[in-house]
């Protein structure tokens, strides 16, 4: 079994208005394809029927991938957060201590990682090195360009 996931109450909305679409309209055009092509004649020589059948079967493990991970999903009580240290779905402020840059992420579910908005996920490298950590805490975190120290000047929800 799957290990379980956890996320914030606009995620696990996301995930199933998603799955629903999937399961419906595009589960219904899928068909629609299929049947399109199939009335073009020889199946053993339709390249459009092989496709179509193709796409059913990747959209049908898609299907199967969003509903296990929607079984393992867990929504965070956000307002019950620990503030004292960094933890999935906490909003940290970083300083980078060599440059003085500072970034401010929050923690998610891989799912709903999006750099532009500020949400890495947890199991990033980042993100694996601020857990557990406490404001005023410095780290050491190895990422693809090296090694890089942060130090925590804030954790907010």
């Amino acid at each position: 079994m799957s290990d379980v996931t956890y996320y914030t109450q606009e995620g696990l909305d996301k995930l199933k208005e998603e799955l629903h679409r999937l399961k419906t309209s595009d589960r219904a055009a899928i068909s629609k394809a299929i049947a399109e092509a199939r009335d073009k004649g020889d199946l053993s020589e339709n390249a459009e029927y092989d496709a179509a059948k193709e796409a059913q079967g990747l959209h049908e493990a898609k299907i199967a991938k969003m509903s296990a991970a929607l079984s393992t999903a867990r929504l965070i009580d956000e307002s019950k957060l620990d503030l004292s240290k960094v933890l999935a779905l906490s909003i940290v402020k970083i300083k980078n201590v060599k440059n003085g840059a500072t970034m401010t992420y929050q923690l998610v579910a891989e799912s709903e990682a999006d750099l532009k908005t500020g949400k890495i996920s947890v199991k990033s490298p980042i993100a694996q090195g601020l857990l557990g950590k406490s404001v005023g805490d410095t780290t050491e975190i190895q990422v693809p360009a090296g090694k890089m120290e942060f130090e925590i000047l804030e954790i907010s929800r």
